[in-house]
């Protein structure tokens, strides 16, 4: 698989995030990558030297830092690994990554998801794509009304939807994890028609929402994105496009259904005058975090979003919101 003077390195890399339960998929691929630049600028380098190093991390023409960093973090847990091994790479420095531009999410308001779901509800039959006017409505309501990711929400087998108590098991969630997501009574009639219409006799592995007539694979993210575009122009809602510059603004993204989630969750717990700390441990299970610093980021969101219940979050948490890692910031958990 790979070809590079440091192959062996890089195939024990993986394996051994691997058997640590990380799915490591994606940072499998970053590494192929850097096997193959090596390959081709460095064929003969045996050590990852500084010079190496310093080209690998280097921001390309159009490349947005976010991309970058996805390329740098991979590399830089290679040198982690060959200093485990007993060898001396170079490490690259804190600071050589460009600063991240702080993205805002788009927190869409009651009447915006109104207007974005009524035209997901008027999609037509597409034949290359057949079960895509069922599959759309559903999914996209599910990332919104449980906070998913898009992600976790694709990969979802019929037999991890429980019909009967209303829970659905994510065995797909970022960093390996499993967590079970009850639906609202609403949301659950619509998973039972749902299947009514599409999984009448398939078995509990098939996708829940599939992409092909034979079921074999799930929906695109593709798809999933073009229609969402699509649906944001017939709702009347300004769509920015797709930002590769850092700075510039972007989106609505279908992720912003998850901040959205979050954001009127703490809103609605601030107007029902519960204690939002008391809560804040139920929101960070619901939406699979592992710190509390990636669920107290949401705090931020509906300070700015909602200013007339800011005072109600900061009397709720002793008149702190916690100061968020840029990390964290650019995340988009």
């Amino acid at each position: 698989m790979y070809h590079s003077n440091f192959k062996e390195h890089i195939s024990g890399l993986v394996a051994e995030k691997k058997a640590l339960g990380y799915k490591y998929d994606v940072q499998e691929m970053r590494l192929k990558a850097f096997d193959e630049f090596c390959c081709e600028k460095y064929p003969a380098e045996t050590a990852l030297t500084r010079e190496l190093m310093l080209e690998w991390a280097t921001l390309r023409k159009y490349e947005h830092p976010k991309t970058l960093e996805g390329r740098v973090v991979p590399v830089r847990e290679l040198s982690k690994y060959l200093v485990r091994m007993g060898q001396a790479p170079y490490m690259l420095p804190p600071n050589t990554l460009p600063k991240m531009p702080r993205y805002t999410p788009h927190i869409y308001s009651n009447d915006e998801l109104r207007r974005y779901f009524e035209q997901t509800d008027k999609l037509a039959y597409h034949n290359p794509i057949p079960y895509r006017h069922l599959v759309l409505p559903l999914l996209l309501r599910l990332l919104y009304t449980c906070g998913l990711r898009v992600t976790e929400t694709t990969l979802i087998k019929l037999g991890e939807v429980d019909t009967e108590s209303g829970v659905i098991t994510i065995n797909n969630a970022k960093n390996g994890r499993v967590r079970q997501i009850p639906v609202s009574d609403s949301m659950l009639g619509r998973i039972k028609d749902y299947c009514g219409q599409v999984h009448k006799d398939s078995p509990t592995d098939a996708w829940l929402f599939p992409y092909s007539r034979d079921g074999s694979s799930p929906i695109k993210a593709g798809t999933i994105d073009s229609n969402h575009m699509d649906f944001l122009r017939k709702a009347g809602i300004p769509h920015c496009g797709k930002s590769r510059e850092p700075g510039r603004p972007g989106g609505p993204r279908i992720h912003d259904f998850r901040h959205t989630f979050a954001v009127h969750c703490l809103r609605r717990w601030a107007f029902e005058g519960k204690d939002i700390g008391a809560m804040m441990p139920y929101l960070q299970t619901f939406m699979g975090h592992v710190t509390q610093n990636e669920t107290a980021y949401y705090l931020h969101l509906t300070a700015d979003v909602f200013p007339q219940i800011t005072a109600q979050l900061e009397k709720a948490l002793g008149a702190i919101v916690p100061g968020i890692p840029l990390d964290v910031w650019n995340n988009g958990y």
